[in-house]
């Protein structure tokens, strides 16, 4: 069984519990890096729970959601080893795995509706890493 972590600000704790949902009804196992209401929180803090749950082989890989994604991706990516890619739609989600082999997706409440997520999120998690050309990249990010 697949195990995949979630996590969000306030901001992004609806989708996260709609996500929660539709991935427990896809048979694949979440653990919840909170946050647990919509009260006012800070994003980095949940941003690295989640990351560091990837590192630390607790999950497969991980989704991150705040009001647009961009602060919960930047303070995920501060983690060493964490490739965590904003996407807006399927197709970028498809190439972040493919080309970048990311391994968190940050998400945008505010940005995306609940369909649209829930699509990205099949899409990121459906695709592999295509490797050859594009791992000589992956190894430079980790590297540079």
């Amino acid at each position: 069984m697949r195990k995949i972590g979630i996590a969000s600000d306030h901001g992004g704790f609806e989708l996260k519990e709609k996500l929660k949902s539709y991935l427990k009804e896809k048979g694949i196992e979440v653990i919840d890096y909170g946050t647990n209401s919509t009260e006012s929180v800070d994003y980095p803090v949940y941003g690295k729970k989640a990351a560091n749950g990837v590192v630390a082989g607790e999950v497969e890989k991980a989704v991150v959601i705040c009001g647009t994604g961009i602060g919960i991706s930047l303070a995920a990516n501060k983690v060493e080893g964490i490739r965590c890619a904003l996407c807006t739609n399927e197709y970028m989600a498809k190439m972040s795995r493919n080309h970048n082999d990311a391994n968190m997706l940050a998400l945008g409440a505010r940005v995306i509706g609940d369909e649209l997520a829930k699509s990205i999120l099949d899409t990121f998690l459906a695709e592999e890493f295509l490797a050859g050309r594009h791992k000589r990249r992956v190894d430079l990010i980790e590297n540079c």
